[in-house]
């Protein structure tokens, strides 16, 4: 099955009103990096795709060209959470709510790791979390 180099079966691709900006937010709160950038002539993200850490997320501009792709902030936010595990899990919140995330659970030591979650200004949410040194 022909996969693209780096990518996984599965690739969440999020659909969101200002996915420039939400690249740039990413870029400095998680360290992504980007790909492949296609932008309108009015400059809305026709097809992003960026790399943080071993995972690929696409992105896109919500379009009334495509109504069956609703931007997450037509919903109020969106169902779909994202957890991004990460080797120091309070220096990358602390990054995460320094680019303007909003804290919605303190970083706290659980049982599947220490984790704090955020959501950014496009409605999604992110649970960042160091694993414990042994994971089931």
């Amino acid at each position: 099955m022909p996969i693209p180099e780096g990518f996984h079966t599965v690739t969440p691709y999020l659909v969101v009103q200002g996915a420039v900006e939400a690249i740039a937010l990413y870029e400095q709160a998680f360290g992504a990096e980007r790909g492949l950038i296609e932008t309108t002539p009015e400059g809305r993200l026709r097809h992003g795709q960026i790399r943080i850490g071993d995972s690929h997320l696409m992105l896109c501009d919500g379009s009334p060209d495509y109504p069956f792709m609703p931007s997450i902030q037509q919903f109020g936010g969106s169902p779909v959470h994202l957890f991004l595990y990460v080797e120091d899990a309070d220096a990358v919140f602390r990054r995460a709510r320094t680019a303007g995330m909003e804290e919605l659970m303190p970083m706290a030591d659980q049982t599947y790791g220490r984790s704090g979650g955020v959501r950014d200004r496009f409605g999604l949410i992110w649970w960042i979390t160091t694993a414990p040194e042994r994971c089931a």
